[in-house]
């Protein structure tokens, strides 16, 4: 049906400096200036590094963390992917009256005891993590449009290292992985069934992103809903997922 390759170019080195670039070498500069930062629900946002040797820091609750991949060829789910290895941005959240942004319990305080390490969707412990921390107007992490805010203006700063990362060197990666949908008739047929929030604010899920684990050009499953939908392999593969909780 389809073939996904997905090209990993590795990180050595993450450090703050004038403006975003990102090398085919391993070396990444990070502005500490916000890029994008006028949108109407958001006080503030700060970008820090944070390296594999400081994970004694204090954060606001982990909203997510985020893989920075682009489509370097083709749409979600097949073509090919670039994606940086050995960095993940952190995006955390809070509001001015110190309400963090969660759907429950939060997991704001340090680092290194808020994050179960080198799990599928975790960063591994010699990682390098960019932490994005919003800001919020009071109490607009009450609604979907809070949150939603957050997950925007971090997908627009992932952006300017996405635009770098789709021309680089396609014979210059650091890990190649091929994976193949085929239809198989004969085989048994296998179909997975994924819970996913949807009930409002932050229990929300987000699908069918322009960049993999973006979030430009989504669809809330609130929106959707509720219903089911229909995913290949491959493109959940891709990042065609978005969790929003």
């Amino acid at each position: 049906m389809s073939t996904l390759t997905i090209k990993g170019y590795h990180v050595t080195n993450v450090q703050l400096g004038e403006k975003n670039l990102i090398t085919e070498t391993g070396h990444m500069v990070v502005s500490p200036d916000p890029p994008c930062c006028d949108h109407p629900l958001i006080n503030s946002i700060t970008i820090r590094v944070i390296t594999p040797q400081n994970h004694q820091v204090y954060t606001n609750t982990i909203m997510d963390v985020i893989p920075i991949s682009t489509k370097a060829l083709g749409k979600l789910g097949e073509g090919i992917t670039h994606t940086l290895t050995g960095v993940y941005v952190l995006l955390t959240g809070v509001d001015t009256k110190g309400r963090q942004v969660c759907n429950g319990g939060g997991s704001e305080g340090i680092l290194a005891d808020q994050i179960a390490w080198g799990r599928p969707g975790t960063p591994a412990k010699d990682d390098f993590l960019i932490a994005f921390d919003v800001v919020l107007k009071a109490d607009a992490g009450l609604t979907r449009a809070g949150p939603d805010a957050i997950h925007l203006t971090c997908d627009q700063f992932c952006d300017l290292f996405r635009q770098q990362l789709r021309v680089f060197d396609p014979q210059n990666y650091s890990e190649k992985h091929v994976f193949d949908d085929r239809c198989r008739p004969e085989a048994k047929q296998v179909v997975l069934v994924k819970e996913v929030s949807g009930q409002g604010a932050v229990y929300d899920t987000r699908l069918f992103p322009v960049e993999p684990a973006g979030f430009r050009g989504s669809q809330s499953i609130i929106d959707l809903g509720c219903l089911p939908q229909f995913l290949t392999p491959n493109e959940y593969r891709d990042g065609i997922i978005r969790a929003m909780d």
